[in-house]
């Protein structure tokens, strides 16, 4: 389906994933609606992606960790356009620990409060948009992590299981609304993810011969 003047949600859309997304999509002629916690980031973003695709691309800062300032940024893009085509659900993060080694109860809580709760809410929120243009596309990164399990995810996993989870549900829940449900199940790719979720490399090297 082409992208075309189509609006779509990126949250996460900084760095990383979320950026070469927001290119792609760009490139693609659709309009984007992005979100991150650096304002600094997105505004540079924002300027790459206008000169480069004269595509109408607007930002909202947000730390998805605060549920509140998430529903803020996300009523905000709904009164800012007419229509809202897909949101795609990239933010997240992750610790790497042995369960036995986990110290941060926080680590754990914050996995679930930005990877599971969220994106729950986020979806939620925008689910009425959706229904009334009977038309709609989510799309939920989530990870093999959450198919396959390795030594020092478990907590991480679980988060992503709980995506994987939500989306076969929801995909079903909505299916006669005409809104379709994605979830897309990543490997470990090289961005700056595991620059905070194994600084010491021995998880990348461990699932790079699996």
């Amino acid at each position: 389906m082409t992208l075309k003047d189509k609006t779509i949600i990126v949250t996460g859309a900084s760095s990383g994933i979320g950026e070469r997304l927001a290119h792609q999509i760009a490139s693609q002629g659709g309009n984007l609606l992005l979100t991150a916690r650096s304002e600094e980031k997105l505004t540079n973003l924002q300027t790459e992606l206008k000169e480069l695709y004269s595509i109408d691309c607007r930002i909202y800062k947000a730390d998805l960790l605060d549920l509140n300032a998430w529903k803020s940024a996300l009523n905000k893009m709904i009164s800012d356009v007419p229509r809202i085509d897909a949101i795609i659900n990239n933010a997240g993060f992750g610790i790497f620990d042995k369960v036995e080694e986990e110290s941060k109860w926080e680590d754990t809580e914050n996995m679930f409060r930005l990877n599971v709760f969220a994106l729950i809410q986020g979806i939620q929120q925008l689910l009425p948009h959706f229904i009334s243009n009977r038309a709609g596309h989510i799309v939920n990164i989530a990870s093999q992590a959450g198919k396959i399990s390795t030594p020092k995810s478990a907590s991480y996993a679980a988060t992503k299981h709980a995506v994987i989870g939500f989306s076969n549900a929801l995909r079903l829940e909505v299916e006669d609304y005409g809104i379709y449900v994605t979830s897309v199940n990543l490997g470990p790719v090289a961005t700056n993810f595991f620059h905070v979720a194994d600084p010491s490399g021995t998880y990348q090297k461990s699932v790079s011969n699996i």
